[in-house]
């Protein structure tokens, strides 16, 4: 059991006998797979979105705002700071032994619950009993028998491999 404090660019955590995820790998990952605007703009579904995927809610600043407000750095990294926290704590929730797995499955899921929300994730019910049982090849292979892989492929086989290397 420990826990993470995440602010800026800086880790904090209290480690008590689990592995702890490399944050910042996972940041940059996720800036590959998710891209940095700067501005408001509309996702594949045409909502309103900024920085590094952050679908903007009701209560942020920023709700309201035209697309193509600019939105500086220091805006951009808050809120990816507290997106990464939600993502963290929703990998928590839905898989209670998260801090038990391999740094790899962890980094997998969490990237995934980063692009799917939770809601989305927990009906991966296959997938997870795999990874519940350690067995990251079916795992994989779920991941790939998905909606989700067809759409977001290049990045879903990325995961995927990942998987089922581990």
């Amino acid at each position: 059991m420990g826990y993470w404090f995440y602010g800026g660019n800086s880790i904090y955590s209290i480690f008590i006998a689990e592995v702890l995820m490399d944050i910042n790998l996972l940041r940059d990952e996720l800036k590959i797979d998710e891209g940095v605007k700067y501005e408001i703009y509309l996702d594949h579904l045409g909502l309103p979105t900024v920085g590094i995927g952050h679908l903007i809610k009701e209560t942020d600043p920023e709700f309201g705002l035209e697309v193509g407000t600019k939105i500086d750095e220091e805006r951009v990294n808050e809120l990816f700071d507290e997106d990464i926290n939600v993502t963290i704590q929703e990998c928590k929730y839905l898989y209670e032994d998260f801090d038990d797995l391999p740094e790899e499955a962890q980094r997998v899921i969490a990237n995934m619950m980063f692009n799917l929300g939770r809601p989305r994730l927990s009906r991966f019910l296959k997938m997870k009993k795999h990874v519940d049982n350690r067995d990251f090849k079916s795992a994989s292979f779920e991941m790939k028998n998905s909606k989700w892989y067809m759409q977001v492929t290049q990045r879903a086989q990325r995961l995927c491999e990942r998987m089922e290397s581990i």
